[in-house]
């Protein structure tokens, strides 16, 4: 393990700017691939206030593949639906897809501090492959003309020093130094709709899951989210007037009354105290290309999405997960750098995805206009007597995304395949081994080929071995994955290749490995 009080490195293989939760899982994984990394945090330590809360399924499963998921889920509350009220009354009960043999809850719910500490004690399993530096702030970031490495300027408890990197990553946030220096901007739409952000403790007995209120008497004309955290905690999020100054917003005098009310409307009578209080703005923006030469973005720093649907954190996490196995193969050059054009090209094309479903649900959250606010006001009062009007409220949570258009995706033999869940670009359905495993344990490190067979040995299994993919064999007694991989109908022996991120690259018909290999060495992924 590094010593946080020794001085910084000249260089580096790769420098994170920015130690939050996008920025040490990025270390953590990176070190998992065997890279070593510099994380340069401006703050002493974990941030303070819940911030992020919701965390799902895919990013759980993300935080596995370091041994993060354990702790998390340990700490975490989980939850599968939700409920929306107009005014006092319920129009919308909604529950997320679940089932007794999934690996990991649809939601769970963990303050952004906790997701931050146990991704960082993931990292630092790995001993100096990981260095976090608490404290430190990047002051300059300078690509050196040649493009092969950069020079960045971090100030720190040394005083200012330049450490020359081979890559860096730019995950420091909303307000990215990295982006500034680059003369970048984010591009999208800003949002009027405020929201004040109030975590408080309190006991209360009720069950885990989203509460949305529309018009609640306890705060007229506002609308009003609340959700159980870890150690008593609630968070609160309720929308201010056009007409409220944001300063005078936040202050205490004008926030506890409005919790007071509320709690006192929906019967929670347990004494409570305050613990931290934020406001924010709903924001749908993001970089129109996610490299810049040896300069990576991730997380905030490459796109801003509304809270509503929690996409914020969870597609951090997912940058994460996309980016770490490709700049890995490039550090150790099993891979040429031009693969980290589809990071972003996928993940830009995810943000959009996500944007456009924030976009969404924002305008129904916090309608922006009075033709919007008029639609959500009709649409709620037809809720209390018509269900089939309900749907329209439900604030589709985040999902992963599928990369259809992916230049990864590798032809195969799709005709006889009756599941979409499996195609190429799609994550890899999770599913349930003949030993009472999860298949998601076997991904997350490297390429895996998923073998379903009946009886007959694959052929030149030697070649994939010869490229680094591992063969798991899926017998027939699997039930449940034959099923979700589509076998099964006219189909009994077929090959399904996964990245090291757990999504689909692609699949064939009959045990021809051979047919595996010549598609990976046309991808763009080897050297």
């Amino acid at each position: 393990m590094t010593d946080p009080s020794a001085p910084l490195p000249d260089r580096v293989p790769v420098l994170i700017a920015g130690g939050g939760p996008v920025g040490l899982a990025l270390s953590a994984l990176l070190a998992r691939h065997g890279v070593a990394s510099l994380v340069v945090e401006a703050d002493d330590g974990y941030c303070t206030g819940s911030r992020a809360i919701c965390m799902s399924r895919r990013s759980q499963e993300i935080l596995g593949w370091v041994g993060a998921d354990r702790p998390l889920v340990d700490k975490g509350l989980s939850w599968v639906g939700g409920r929306s009220f107009y005014r006092d009354t319920e129009v919308l009960h909604f529950q997320m897809p679940s089932e007794p043999t999934q690996r990991f809850a649809p939601m769970l719910n963990i303050q952004q501090y906790f997701v931050e500490q146990f991704a960082h004690e993931a990292a630092r399993a790995f001993g100096a492959l990981a260095d976090v530096r608490w404290s430190s702030r990047v002051a300059s970031v300078r690509p050196h003309a040649a493009g092969a490495e950069v020079a960045v300027q971090v100030q720190g408890a040394h005083g200012t020093h330049t450490v020359q990197a081979d890559w860096v990553v730019a995950c420091d946030g909303g307000r990215s130094t990295v982006r500034e220096q680059l003369g970048l901007a984010l591009q999208g739409t800003q949002y009027e709709g405020r929201y004040v952000i109030v975590d408080i403790r309190q006991k209360t007995a009720r069950p885990v899951e989203r509460l949305a209120w529309f018009d609640p008497p306890s705060n007229p004309g506002s609308t009003l989210l609340m959700h159980r955290q870890p150690e008593d905690v609630w968070r609160i999020d309720y929308q201010i007037g056009d007409d409220e100054d944001a300063v005078d917003a936040v202050k205490p005098e004008n926030v506890l009354p409005r919790v007071q009310s509320h709690l006192r409307m929906i019967g929670e009578d347990a004494p409570w105290e305050p613990l931290w209080i934020s406001i924010y703005t709903a924001k749908c923006l993001t970089l129109d290309s996610y490299r810049h030469g040896r300069v990576l973005f991730a997380g905030d720093a490459a796109h801003l999405v509304p809270i509503f649907g929690v996409r914020g954190l969870n597609s951090g996490l997912d940058d994460a997960g996309n980016l770490a196995w490709k700049l890995a193969r490039v550090v150790h050059g099993e891979s040429p750098g031009t693969l980290l054009n589809t990071y972003s090209a996928e993940r830009v094309s995810a943000a959009r995805e996500n944007m456009a479903y924030g976009a969404k649900s924002t305008e129904f959250m916090a309608p922006p206009d009075f033709a919007y606010r008029l639609m959500r006001e009709a649409t709620l009062r037809l809720a209390l007597c018509d269900e089939r009007v309900r749907p329209l409220i439900n604030p589709r949570q985040s999902a992963p995304i599928v990369y259809a258009g992916s230049p990864l995706n590798l032809p195969g033999q799709d005709a006889p395949w009756c599941s979409a869940l499996a195609a190429p670009g799609a994550p890899a359905p999770e599913a349930l081994l003949d030993d009472g495993t999860h298949l998601s344990r076997h991904f997350g490190a490297g390429f895996v080929c998923l073998v379903f067979a009946r009886t007959t040995a694959v052929h030149g299994a030697d070649e994939l071995r010869q490229r680094g993919i591992s063969a798991l064999a899926v017998p027939a007694s699997c039930s449940q994955a034959w099923q979700r991989y589509g076998l099964g109908q006219g189909v009994d022996e077929a090959l399904v290749l996964v990245r090291p991120d757990a999504y689909v690259m692609g699949r064939w018909s009959g045990l021809d490995a051979s047919a595996v290999a010549a598609a990976f060495d046309l991808s763009g992924v080897p050297t």
